[in-house]
């Protein structure tokens, strides 16, 4: 796989980044299928960014944090580097290798595991965890279930970046029964933080 070396500008400071070099000039500014030419997880998706840097503005020191859908991982390698530790998860290999590669160039120590929402016995049983996070992973409508049953088995806490998927306000609707949630913009990308509600 041929890759090419970025920059990240992030609070804390910069993270450099390795990515799939057929992936490097995707604009990132319309819905996700109009760029079928490269895998979803190699595009360096805003929201990422944006959820990178929601991370580093919080403390994290100390904490389990889960990202699913992971990509390339930017949200993960900005939480490993506050002191959390970070279990990165995805459904390609590939992502995954690469999130590695690049934990290393940054000094970091990210864990990895691969999964599927629908199948995630594994992964819940390595919870736990104090905060999961997830950006722009609902593209599709069918991803709006298997999350909604996933979140509430591994933590008390999940922020999710989305830049505005139709998907995402069906997720929302239905979260809202269970979690209470709080929206802001960064970068033009929404910020949902959701906790979990007290039993009434």
């Amino acid at each position: 796989m041929s890759l090419v070396r970025h920059r990240v500008p992030l609070p804390g400071g910069d993270l450099q980044l390795l990515q799939p070099t057929e992936a490097a000039e995707l604009p990132d500014d319309g819905a996700i299928e109009w760029a079928p030419v490269a895998p979803y997880w190699s595009v360096l998706w805003r929201s990422g960014v944006a959820l990178a840097r929601e991370v580093a503005s919080a403390r994290l020191r100390g904490s389990r944090v889960v990202e699913l859908g992971c990509g390339l991982g930017v949200p993960s390698l900005v939480a490993a580097r506050d002191g959390a530790t970070v279990l990165a998860t995805d459904a390609c290999g590939e992502a995954l290798e690469l999130l590695q590669q690049n934990a290393r160039e940054n000094g970091l120590a990210v864990e990895t595991a691969r999964i599927d929402w629908e199948a995630a016995d594994e992964l819940v049983a390595r919870g736990p965890f104090d905060l999961a996070l997830a950006a722009d992973v609902l593209y599709e409508r069918s991803s709006v279930a298997p999350l909604l049953s996933l979140l509430p088995r591994l933590a008390d806490q999940a922020w999710l970046a989305d830049p505005g998927r139709p998907a995402a306000g069906a997720f929302l609707d239905q979260a809202r029964q269970r979690w209470r949630v709080t929206t802001t913009v960064r970068d033009g990308v929404e910020i949902h933080r959701l906790a979990r509600a007290p039993p009434r």
